[in-house]
């Protein structure tokens, strides 16, 4: 552990009532977000999830097509990661989280996708429809879509080509083995004002985990977004992925991806703090992740030294069948930044 790495472990921790006033604001979306989401509510500091709207895929891919909605899945999988562990909101979550296995109009939906776009057309825009679902579930914090600009992602891959919609840039079967050579928006995008002010007023902005080039980059292709993450205040932390994936990732050391958030960022000194898991990967899932030509991502301590200020490395890995974040730690982490 670095000089600076060792400083931080060593210093108190923050009381409950020093956490209640302070600020966290987590960019991202899919199952990072949910992850770092669901241990961070556990802690009393105001929590804001700022949402990547591009998803073009499966359920959401479906209803924005057909409905013309922002996609709500990522939305929808923060709500819930939100939501109190108590038993009075159990049976609540568990009707949004239940996902239709028959039928032909509503196969593969999930019922909370369905219930945020009636509220949308209800309430006539995507963030009046989520604060009413938060308000529903009794969230602890916010949720907020990045933007309300209905746009595709597009990739520019090394040869030339280009791949449109996220759901195309996620499963890549358009030139598989040929690298991103860079991710933009088909159509430009402005932030969401109340997301700007958000990220303003915050004490601590998470950048991830997840997906990078589908989950956590979609969010800084917003105008406005890096803007205001370069001018706030707040301690800026970038959550490494565990592994790498194919078609997007592949052969990333920890160092390429601070560097390729570093550069959607657009300054090279953007970042505070970059959280790296150190827990080796079980043979069993290496060997099934190896399957989907995914690897367990290499710490390159020195490289990622060279590019953030502090280098926070800790054993991070959850113990179950797929390889994930473990969401206590991760949380435990963020909130000794504050």
């Amino acid at each position: 552990m670095s000089p600076a790495s060792t400083a931080r472990a060593a210093r108190r921790p923050p009381s409950q009532r020093e956490l209640a006033s302070k600020k966290i604001v987590v960019i991202g979306g899919g199952t990072g977000s949910f992850t770092i989401l669901s241990g961070l509510k556990q802690y009393p500091a105001q929590l804001t999830a700022v949402v990547t709207m591009t998803d073009s895929g499966g359920s959401s891919g479906r209803l924005r097509d057909e409905f013309g909605v922002l996609p709500p899945g990522d939305l929808r999988q923060c709500l819930l990661a939100l939501t109190p562990d108590d038993h009075a909101r159990a049976t609540l979550k568990s009707l949004f989280e239940y996902r239709f296995n028959k039928g032909n109009g509503l196969h593969g939906h999930s019922f909370g996708n369905l219930f945020l776009t009636v509220l949308t057309d209800v309430a006539g825009r995507t963030d009046k429809a989520v604060e009413e679902m938060g308000h529903l579930l009794g969230i602890k914090g916010r949720v907020l879509p990045v933007t309300l600009t209905d746009t595709n992602l597009c990739a520019e891959l090394a040869n030339g080509n280009t791949v449109v919609g996220e759901a195309h840039i996620d499963i890549r079967t358009v030139d598989p083995d040929v690298p991103i050579k860079r991710v933009y928006l088909q159509r430009k995008a402005q932030v969401l004002p109340e997301t700007a002010r958000a990220i303003a007023q915050a004490d601590v902005i998470v950048i991830g985990p997840g997906d990078l080039y589908t989950s956590v980059i979609p969010n800084l292709l917003v105008s406005g977004v890096p803007e205001a993450i370069r001018r706030s205040k707040a301690k800026k932390v970038y959550i490494c992925n565990l592994v790498t994936k194919h078609g997007e990732t592949d052969g990333y050391t920890a160092s390429r991806f601070i560097a390729t958030v570093l550069k959607y960022l657009g300054d090279a000194k953007a970042l505070d703090y970059a959280l790296v898991n150190t827990a080796p990967v079980p043979a069993r899932l290496a060997k099934k992740y190896a399957g989907e030509r995914a690897t367990p991502v290499a710490f390159d301590r020195a490289a990622c030294e060279r590019l953030v200020p502090n280098i926070v490395a800790r054993p991070l890995l959850a113990t179950n069948h797929y390889l994930r974040h473990d969401s206590a730690a991760l949380a435990a982490a963020v909130i000794g930044f504050l």
